[in-house]
């Protein structure tokens, strides 16, 4: 069913609720919206399209072939032709296969063709650590993206970011990666509807003096769960969540760490060539502060607890590093 949001004191609702009523709020505003997409007509295996396809139709809310490759060069070619497609991968991990049109066709056009050709495309790839899912379906893989010129890339961690930045990105005029986490579909929170978030724009979601945290995605909820433990041992720590990974929010990071001096950078992503490398260097070279990284090790997630929870860093974890940064 699609939210009813007429009740002037809103219940909170699910990190997936909040998906859709941020695309059926963009549906109804611009006719040039579309979904395409594996089980999209169903609502997603996520509920992320919950209720999209009985309210706008099938020819807005389209299911397609199992065929990434052919998904993605659907999406870029509606894209080019005016409309403002929402790309469903799935996955992150199965947006591999449709690569070559996410590097060389959408993120290239505008600049290859002078301006003459925009892609406003949004692809929705849930990434991060999916519980018991192994190797092949619990990856973060925001930093390849990062890494890829003409593409904006988002990470929200809650609901209200959800809503928000996902409304931004259909908004943007630019192809958008956006990477919601595989498990953060359940978690709750109330949505403003007026509340509008910038892209690029990061959130301090805790203030302090002692040592600057940045973090984002559901990495960003256990780094608050950190903030909390240090919180009682009279450990005052500045927790930014960044929500979008590029462009990021350079100016919020650096007057954070020009006052506490020193700098953690927390990611579910593997440590190496990480995108937190980018944020460390940034900032010794703009500040000379210390600084410090904290992601996975280099391994492929594993599918038995034991040796997914080798992939994880936990909230005890990040409490520790803060901790040894601060001796």
């Amino acid at each position: 069913m699609v939210l009813n949001t007429d009740d002037p004191t809103p219940a909170p609702i699910s990190y997936a609720q909040a998906a859709v009523l941020a695309v059926q709020r963009e549906m109804a505003l611009d006719a040039n919206v579309v979904v395409l997409g594996e089980d999209v007509g169903r609502g997603g295996i996520f509920g992320q399209y919950a209720g999209l396809q009985q309210r706008f139709g099938a020819q807005r809310v389209i299911d397609t072939p199992i065929s990434e490759a052919a998904i993605m060069g659907a999406g870029v070619g509606m894209a080019l032709a005016g409309l403002r497609p929402i790309v469903e991968m799935r996955v992150v991990d199965f947006a591999l296969c449709g690569m070559d049109e996410i590097v060389n066709q959408a993120a290239k056009n505008r600049f290859m063709f002078g301006g003459q050709g925009r892609v406003p495309l949004v692809a929705r790839l849930p990434g991060g650590i999916w519980d018991a899912s192994a190797a092949q379906h619990s990856q973060s893989l925001e930093a390849w993206f990062a890494h890829l010129p003409g593409v904006v890339v988002v990470c929200p961690s809650t609901p209200q970011d959800n809503y928000s930045l996902l409304r931004a990105a259909l908004q943007s005029g630019d192809p958008v990666i956006y990477i919601e986490h595989k498990t953060l579909w359940g978690a709750q929170g109330v949505v403003d509807e007026s509340v509008q978030i910038p892209l690029g724009k990061a959130a301090i979601r805790r203030a302090g003096n002692a040592l600057t945290l940045v973090s984002w995605s559901r990495q960003a909820l256990l780094c608050e769960q950190a903030c909390d433990a240090l919180a009682a041992e009279g450990i005052d720590v500045e927790l930014i969540d960044l929500r979008s990974i590029w462009p990021w929010d350079h100016e919020q990071v650096l007057t954070s760490c020009a006052k506490t001096g020193k700098l953690l950078v927390v990611h579910e992503a593997v440590q190496a060539g990480g995108f937190g490398a980018e944020i460390a260097a940034t900032v010794a070279e703009a500040t000379g502060c210390r600084v410090k990284r904290l992601g996975a090790p280099r391994i492929p997630v594993g599918y038995a607890p034991v040796l997914e929870a080798e992939s994880r860093i936990s909230a005890d974890a990040v409490a520790a590093a803060v901790r040894a940064m601060l001796l």
